[in-house]
């Protein structure tokens, strides 16, 4: 049985105070929330100490949001795997369209940070995703085949989690239709050798939302970004119904 993970990405933002204050409003928000479901919070690599300490014992998980493939080095301002679990992180983002787009990141490096992710005992989610202009194009299906035939070598399908994320959706308030959503998403899982990886979609996920997206058979879970950032609104998109 597939599991269900809802992830939500801060990105760069929340100072340490403002992820305390935000776990003061969200955590009394879980008492409902089904046990099946993970639930992830990834954070900025400053508030990832003081987040675990505050998540000790409890139902949500500890994510980062990128991981270097070297277990140290002359690497500035990169964080390395057992920095990670060392304070208790136990998911990380790879991939992001965002690292992908402004921080020159590859197929190559996503590989390479994805088994590096799995060396030291943490579940990645992958991130793929098209253009608009691909999308336009109608390059959707092949771009993202090509991102998984390259990003997927040698990765252990066992200990992974996808997210597809439509770019042109990312921040614009534009969402993926749901069933073109599913669509998608049961082509990725086509071509997985493990057919029991959850997959999520990520793009402009909102309270208004989330009902209609988890109600598609192909999706197991969202990748949040805007929404997460607020304990309101991520409450009752971990709560969906």
């Amino acid at each position: 049985m597939r599991k269900i993970v809802i992830a939500g990405n801060w990105k760069m933002y929340k100072t340490r105070a403002e992820s305390l204050e935000f776990l003061q409003g969200f955590m009394s928000c879980l008492t409902e929330t089904p046990e099946e479901r993970e639930v992830v919070l990834c954070v900025p690599f400053t508030s990832l100490e003081l987040v675990s300490k505050n998540l000790h014992g409890g139902l949500v998980r500890l994510g980062a949001q990128n991981v270097h493939w070297q277990e140290s080095g002359a690497y500035t301002g990169e964080i390395s795997g057992p920095m990670l679990t060392e304070v208790g992180v136990r998911y990380v983002i790879i991939g992001h369209s965002e690292r992908r787009q402004f921080f020159g990141e590859t197929d190559e490096t996503v590989n390479l940070r994805l088994k590096a992710a799995q060396k030291y005992g943490l579940i990645p989610i992958l991130c793929v995703g098209e253009t608009k202009a691909q999308r336009d194009a109608g390059e959707t299906e092949a771009h993202i085949f090509s991102q998984l035939a390259q990003d997927l070598v040698d990765v252990d399908q066992t200990k992974l989690v996808i997210a597809y994320e439509p770019i042109w959706a990312i921040g614009t308030g534009d969402t993926c239709e749901t069933k073109e959503a599913n669509r998608v998403i049961g082509l990725i899982r086509s071509k997985l050798s493990n057919p029991n990886v959850p997959i999520q979609y990520g793009g402009s996920v909102k309270p208004e939302n989330i009902d209609e997206v988890m109600a598609q058979p192909e999706i197991d879970g969202v990748l949040v970004g805007g929404a997460s950032l607020e304990s309101a609104s991520f409450d009752r998109i971990v709560n969906y119904k």
